[in-house]
């Protein structure tokens, strides 16, 4: 029956990764309070038209219709709902939001990801500077070792490195957006088409190795020595190098890589771009970067933004399970309820039982493999 099946990519949650989600995002929430940053909640259902900056053939919305006709979406992005509340709300700039929540994105069939995914994370509104993304990756870093997690990898990246290269090319405009899509879809038979009539332009032997320039941070760097000067790529580099030194300054033993051929994960990114991943996931533990044109999509003011977000399902998967079942079980007569009460709070990990029983009782600590406690005994004395 079909009123017994679940929409394909969603998922029912409970026992230990329910109650691992909710103490992760606790602490994630609980970290941001103390930073100094505030709470900020989101309806789940949006106009269509909030979300427009995104990249269509990236977040497909689950889409309704309002009594007007309207069209409303289950978001499918927590950060263009929070630029919606600053340029409705008159509040005050600068700002340091944190939020929780799930997001909706149909994904393909049988890709093996699901639709509905919880993020946790926070906006910071109104700074240029590159201690916002300090904070960002701080919060980031210190989190992640928090939980346990020692093998993440954290990358950088900036949305501009590769717009700027395109534009200093000899090429127009048809021929530099096919070589982009050949570079970010790391289809290297085509790029190699696409670079075939720059083969005496100065560029040439950087674009031979630009599909390749991800990985060790200085590695990466050290190509660069083969692209000719353009100058506005000196201050991208630049803070690129900072934030590195600063990583490294920071937490010595975090693995910090470079990648400057990969595609921004959305269209509003205008700065540098950072993910977290693990050698054990698919997906990415965090991921977020600056984007200062936030708020140009719902006013026309410019706000400088920088934020991040964590997969809070791909954290749980990282974990080890937790153990939920309780140790101990406590069976009693409905007349010793507040000696049962006051048990359960003595002893850690223990749970009322409520069997009519004792030997009902007895029946589910042996199920649960769990210790009886059974306060029956002392009544019938």
């Amino acid at each position: 029956m079909s009123n017994r099946k679940l929409p394909i990519g969603t998922r029912d949650e409970f026992g230990s990764v329910a109650q691992q989600k909710e103490q992760i995002i606790e602490q994630i929430q609980r970290y941001f309070r103390q930073r100094g940053f505030q709470k900020i909640n989101t309806p789940l259902l949006e106009y269509r038209e909030v979300f427009k900056p995104l990249a269509p053939q990236a977040y497909q919305p689950y889409q309704l219709l309002d009594e007007r006709g309207d069209t409303l979406v289950l978001r499918p992005d927590l950060t263009l709902p929070v630029a919606r509340v600053m340029s409705t709300t008159g509040i005050e700039i600068p700002m340091k939001w944190y939020y929780s929540g799930d997001i909706f994105r149909v994904k393909k069939r049988l890709s093996g990801s699901y639709n509905q995914i919880t993020q946790a994370g926070i906006e910071i509104i109104g700074y240029a500077s590159l201690k916002a993304e300090w904070e960002c990756l701080t919060a980031a870093s210190q989190l992640v070792q928090a939980m346990g997690i020692d093998d993440m990898t954290v990358e950088l990246s900036h949305a501009q490195f590769v717009p700027r290269v395109l534009a200093a090319l000899p090429l127009n405009e048809l021929a530099k957006r096919n070589l982009e899509t050949a570079l970010y879809d790391k289809d290297l038979e085509r790029y190699q088409q696409q670079i075939a009539p720059l083969k005496a332009d100065p560029f040439y032997p950087f674009l031979q190795n630009w599909p390749w320039l991800f990985g060790d941070f200085k590695a990466v760097l050290a190509a660069l020595d083969q692209l000719p000067a353009v100058p506005q790529l000196q201050s991208i580099i630049a803070d690129l190098k900072a934030t590195q030194q600063f990583m490294q300054a920071q937490f010595p033993a975090q693995a910090v890589t470079l990648d400057l051929s990969i595609q921004p994960p959305q269209e509003y990114y205008t700065g540098m771009v950072f993910h977290g991943f693990s050698q054990a996931n698919a997906s990415f533990l965090f991921s977020g970067g600056r984007y200062d044109q936030l708020l140009a999509s719902f006013q026309q003011t410019m706000q400088p933004a920088v934020g991040l977000a964590f997969d809070v399902d791909a954290l749980v998967e990282r974990l080890p399970e937790l153990t939920t079942a309780p140790a101990t079980l406590i069976y009693f007569e409905p007349s010793q309820w507040a000696a049962a009460t006051a048990k359960q709070k003595e002893l850690p990990n223990s749970s009322l039982c409520l069997a009519d029983s004792a030997a009902a009782a007895q029946r589910i600590a042996t199920q649960k493999g769990a210790q009886l406690i059974d306060l029956s005994q002392e009544a019938a004395k």
